[in-house]
């Protein structure tokens, strides 16, 4: 049982650099992020104004693509571990279909065109999800893992302030419509697609010990019931969660029904990006030294009170601030959500515990899309967002009182 943490501990606990392939897989979620958040936030925008869909499709959308997403991603992430820890193949996969896709929204005559192509694009988010977020945890060792997927989340977050900005100035000042901003997206999603063909290389044997390869051919079942207990009261806490996180989509929603322009509408997207990514990298840092649980317990409550806020406000001056506050506090905690599932799993189903993440998450995306969109459209856009914000103060408590990491998990 011991065996487990000597040798990379040994060898790299004085280790303070980050792995090249850490490296380039953010560099490679950066440029797909600029592709991507290029098209993200004109969508709402695209179904109210040009469409004429209201906040059910944008909820049916976002959750069933999300969905979709989460569901692959197990299996995506079991199938990478079958193939003994060889991963590069199917995120590199990933992200060609999801960049090949995303481009063309900007075609798209009817909300139904939009939910096909919209879900083709999270079906490649959901085959290269879990094995590129292996891909980190193999090549890091556990006492940075936290400053790894946090280093990670803050290029994915430049990326969508890349992204936001470069379509604002676009629309600002090139007098390119929606649809053909939308079409520009396929550039830098190229050069995510080269960067991982060519910037990762994968040993033609895992990084796995002789000793902790010598395991039955056969994999495990993939049931739930032998996920360990701390594990799966995790995974339900998160679920719970996700019924409040729904897509910051809505944000822009709500700023586009107060009469704030597209253009403003985009640099407050570009502003939640660049407050993620300021603080995640320092909030994986954190979470490293001082334990993960506690950042996320951090970052949950603040989201709790940002969609209750969200609920009060009625100018794009309140929308602005809360905005902001929501993506300070929400970046500090993206790098430990991850790095947990990364300790919890042992080196050979990595692939495979962040499967069962990612589908614990994508259960609860459809119905937690549609139940705000419905609230919002049948009732109120505040009692949407209090609903999600009560809801996120539950799972935060919960995580608290029910399902708090081990001290030995929270800061490896």
């Amino acid at each position: 049982m011991d065996k487990q943490k000597p040798h990379p501990d040994k060898n790299t606990a004085g280790q303070k650099k980050l792995p090249r392939a850490v490296v380039v897989l953010g560099l490679v979620s950066f440029f797909n992020d600029f592709a991507s958040d290029i098209v993200a936030p004109l969508i709402p925008i695209l179904l109210a104004s040009v469409l004429a869909a209201g906040p059910v499709a944008l909820g049916l959308i976002e959750g069933i693509a999300d969905a979709l997403a989460s569901l692959l991603k197990l299996w995506s992430g079991r199938h990478s571990d079958i193939m003994g820890g060889r991963r590069k193949k199917l995120t590199l996969a990933g992200y060609m279909l999801s960049n090949t896709a995303r481009p063309l929204l900007g075609l798209a005559v009817s909300w139904p065109v939009v939910l096909l192509l919209r879900s083709i694009d999270r079906v490649g988010k959901g085959i290269r999800g879990a094995p590129r977020d292996a891909l980190v945890a193999d090549a890091t060792p556990s006492h940075m893992r936290g400053y790894a997927y946090g280093f990670h989340r803050a290029l994915d977050n430049g990326g969508a302030l890349a992204g936001s900005l470069t379509a604002a100035a676009i629309l600002a000042w090139s007098g390119l419509d929606l649809t053909e901003v939308i079409l520009w997206s396929a550039v830098p999603g190229l050069v995510a697609v080269l960067l991982i063909g060519v910037g990762i290389k994968e040993e033609n044997k895992s990084n796995i010990t002789k000793a902790e390869n010598a395991l039955p051919e056969a994999p495990p079942p993939l049931r739930w019931s032998l996920l360990a207990l701390p594990t799966r009261r995790y995974l339900l806490v998160l679920t719970l969660f996700t019924f409040a996180r729904a897509s910051e989509t809505f944000i822009l929603l709500l700023g586009y029904q107060l009469g704030v322009g597209v253009v403003e509408l985009l640099l407050i997207w570009s502003a939640i990006s660049l407050a993620k990514a300021v603080t995640s990298t320092a909030g994986g840092q954190l979470a490293d030294r001082y334990g993960r649980g506690g950042m996320m317990l951090i970052g949950w409550a603040a989201f709790a009170v940002s969609f209750l806020l969200l609920g009060l406000v009625t100018s794009s001056g309140g929308l602005w601030l809360v905005s902001i506050f929501y993506g300070l506090f929400t970046g500090m905690s993206e790098g430990a959500e991850r790095a947990l599932i990364s300790d919890y799993a042992s080196p050979t189903e990595r692939g495979t515990a962040f499967g069962w993440y990612h589908l614990a998450v994508g259960l609860a995306a459809i119905p937690a899309g549609v139940l705000f969109g419905f609230l919002w459209q049948f009732h109120s856009a505040s009692l949407a967002f209090f609903f999600a914000g009560g809801l996120a103060a539950l799972a935060a408590l919960l995580l608290r009182l029910w399902a708090w990491p081990a001290k030995d998990t929270m800061a490896s």
